[in-house]
């Protein structure tokens, strides 16, 4: 907090003789996503703090009009300064200050790890590929494959809005993840599920089969608008008494049923998280 906060958002790095990259003061790269999105999925950062920088995010590097999440901005171009090979990119081309589709998957995360339910799935929206295919004029300017997540697009004339690299990128998998962890809300640990789901308000019920070795459990999530006399977890209609549930893999079909309560809408303005 004391070194990494730069009055509106985390600073990203230092170079060796102490000057900073990523700082609001500076005329290239004055926003990096990274840095703010692992304040919050880290734990580390401040909690009020987070929340300003994540609206920051939201503000300046979620790009709606042009379906991306740049992972900086401005880019760098014209300073002296040389921040490695990162420069070497055009600007606005994958990791100088186009779409960098790990970073932006990370800032999904982290909305939802703030419980902010509706940017957590409007950027999952922006960076789905097939969001990029629903009309010839889209698949002009996306230019790839629709089917497969590409590890950036570019956010700078004339090529705002084409897809890079696809095929390649490890961004796949920490798309799985956002989905399946951060939205649908589906933990393991140590042989342990529990539920944290962040779906969209108007979901009134999600179901997932899950395979743990040879066993398979149907999940079965439902949203409530007020308290209910329903339990919140039960194993094969049977209460279960805390949040997780130990699995087995007995070979048998087993069912879980989650009851979670929709928190209550809350208004603010663009940028602004809720409390």
């Amino acid at each position: 907090e004391r070194s990494g906060w730069d009055g509106n958002w985390y600073r990203r790095a230092y170079c060796d003789d102490g000057t900073i990259l990523w700082s609001c003061g500076s005329t290239e790269c004055r926003i990096d996503s990274i840095a703010q999105s692992w304040s919050v999925l880290s734990g580390a950062g401040d909690a009020e703090r987070v929340r300003q920088a994540m609206g920051e995010v939201d503000k300046i590097l979620v790009n709606r009009e042009d379906k991306l999440v740049q992972l900086l901005s401005p880019p760098f171009e014209k300073k002296e300064i040389e921040p490695g090979y990162i420069k070497g990119y055009v600007p606005g081309v994958r990791e100088n200050g186009g779409q960098y589709t790990h970073a932006a998957i990370w800032a999904a995360m982290a909305f939802a790890a703030l419980g902010d339910r509706v940017r957590a799935w409007d950027v999952l929206n922006i960076i789905n590929p097939i969001n990029h295919a629903g009309s010839p004029e889209e698949v002009d300017v996306y230019k790839v494959e629709p089917y497969v997540v590409a590890s950036d697009v570019y956010a700078s004339p004339p090529h705002v809005g084409h897809g890079g690299w696809t095929w390649l990128s490890g961004s796949a998998a920490w798309m799985y993840r956002l989905i399946v962890e951060s939205l649908l809300g589906l933990s393991i640990q140590n042989g342990k599920i529990s539920f944290s789901p962040c779906l969209p308000a108007d979901w009134k019920e999600i179901k997932i089969h899950y395979h743990h070795g040879e066993t398979l459990y149907h999940i079965v999530v439902r949203q409530h608008d007020s308290e209910t006399d329903q339990p919140g977890l039960t194993l094969d209609g049977l209460v279960v008494s805390g949040p997780e549930i130990v699995m087995a893999d007995d070979h048998q079909e087993h069912t879980i049923e989650v009851a979670v309560l929709l928190p209550a809408p809350t208004a603010q303005p663009p940028g602004q998280l809720p409390s």
